[in-house]
């Protein structure tokens, strides 16, 4: 049986970065996915400044920028009658924009230069178990010994089903997104959302030449819009008319995308000889689009906890439950930021007017784009100051609101809470 230090189950984004991190420190790597590059998978393709740092790192920012990848240096929220413009690079990295047909084959290939052996087509059945320590895997291609098995296999991971990972602080969806690639030719770096009336909506350029545009309903109304999706499709399109203006004599480049099936979750991350990093361990709502940094950073982070472990097998587990903790601390603010982004229903009249009150502060978008790329909490935003006049005003301005005001203020203050008893609590472990 073929054995090697580390394997890694899953070669998109987490997996890829993983993976080449740990070859370059000369570990000795083998990464497994069941799928063949260049492939689709469900996704923004936003990436956030932090995420962009670490494919500089990985010699992989360069490779996709000559691909085409779009460079986001502006940004625009419009929240019902809101709206708010700020600079992405001011921190001095731009947000990028590139498929994931581009993105995952330029990290596999930055992985195969790094020493990773890399098979794709390669389907992982489950994994290895000597007692309750992970050993290797199973494949439809024969099993391979590994000292330690990741998971960076994704929602459906096989690694996380096989050692039996339970979920943790499930959130049911709020939204689906339907999305499409438009022959727009060159637009404005400029990456717009909104949500007008009970729709939500995402659009930037992207690689090639093309400019994406997706639209996101309420999940229990998706069925319905799905029967006629090309005319529901334009007419969600029509209430952005700087998007629909874009897209509207453009050729559309295959079909619209959808994500139907999603669910907000933390997993169990770390067991012996197991861990799980990226969507295998933690997902969240797709809205203020966190996905790709998020893995791309758990990878750093998670390689460093495996680098400084080579000794006992006992010592590196308790240095991955360790990173599950930290990775869990630092999730929480944003999962619920992603919750409250994503919410189904008419835009609110509350985040209406905090949002006002954002739009109005000078430094506003700044701060807005500094919680977007995880450098300030979301309490940056929401501040007391801001919803207690944002309430005040909601309730003048909209007396006949004031039932559901005074439920969304309960929900608010209760996921508050939830959240700060989960960083108490330190559920993960």
């Amino acid at each position: 049986m073929e054995a090697f230090d580390v394997i890694v189950v899953g070669g998109r984004c987490a997996g890829s970065a993983l993976a080449a991190y740990l070859a370059r420190a000369g570990v000795r790597v083998c990464l497994l996915d069941k799928a063949n590059v260049p492939s689709e998978t469900p996704s923004t393709h936003v990436i956030q400044p932090r995420g962009v740092e670490i494919l500089a790192e990985l010699g992989v920012l360069e490779s996709v920028s000559a691909r085409g990848a779009a460079q986001l240096t502006r940004f625009t929220l419009t929240y019902d009658d809101v709206r708010i413009d700020g600079d992405v690079d001011n921190s001095g990295s731009p947000g990028l924009n590139v498929r994931r047909t581009i993105l995952d084959r330029e990290l596999q290939e930055a992985a195969t230069r790094a020493g990773v052996d890399v098979r794709t087509g390669c389907r992982v059945t489950g994994v290895l178990m000597s007692g309750d320590r992970a050993v290797g895997v199973e494949t439809a291609d024969g099993p391979l010994s590994g000292g330690l098995v990741v998971g960076a296999d994704g929602r459906g991971s096989v690694v996380a089903e096989s050692v039996g990972a339970g979920k943790y602080l499930v959130k049911p969806p709020g939204r689906t997104p339907i999305w499409g690639y438009f022959a727009a030719g060159s637009q404005e770096p400029r990456l717009r959302v909104g949500i007008h009336g009970n729709r939500g909506l995402l659009a930037s350029p992207t690689d090639s030449g093309l400019y994406m545009a997706g639209v996101t309903v309420d999940f229990q109304d998706a069925r319905a819009f799905n029967r006629d999706r090309e005319t529901n499709f334009r007419n969600a399109l029509r209430v952005w008319p700087e998007v629909y203006d874009i897209v509207r004599g453009a050729e559309r480049e295959g079909p619209l995308r959808v994500m139907a099936k999603w669910h907000s979750y933390f997993r169990e991350s770390a067991g012996p000889g197991w861990v799980l990093v990226g969507d295998a361990g933690q997902f969240k709502d797709f809205t203020p689009a966190q996905g790709i940094a998020d893995a791309l950073c758990q990878a750093k982070s998670l390689s460093k906890a495996i680098l400084t472990t080579s000794g006992s097998p006992t010592a590196r587990d308790e240095a991955l439950k360790c990173w599950w903790q930290d990775r869990d601390r630092k999730s929480y603010d944003m999962y619920w930021f992603a919750l409250q982004m994503g919410r189904a229903g008419a835009a609110s009249p509350l985040t209406t007017e905090v949002l006002r009150r954002v739009a109005d502060d000078p430094s506003g978008a700044t701060t807005l784009l500094q919680v977007l790329n995880r450098e300030l909490p979301s309490s940056s935003l929401f501040t007391t100051r801001r919803l207690l006049a944002a309430t005040y005003a909601t309730l003048r301005k909209y007396p006949d609101h004031r039932r559901s005001t005074c439920t969304e203020i309960s929900a608010a203050v209760g996921a508050e809470i939830e959240k700060r008893r989960a960083r108490r609590l330190g559920i993960a472990g």
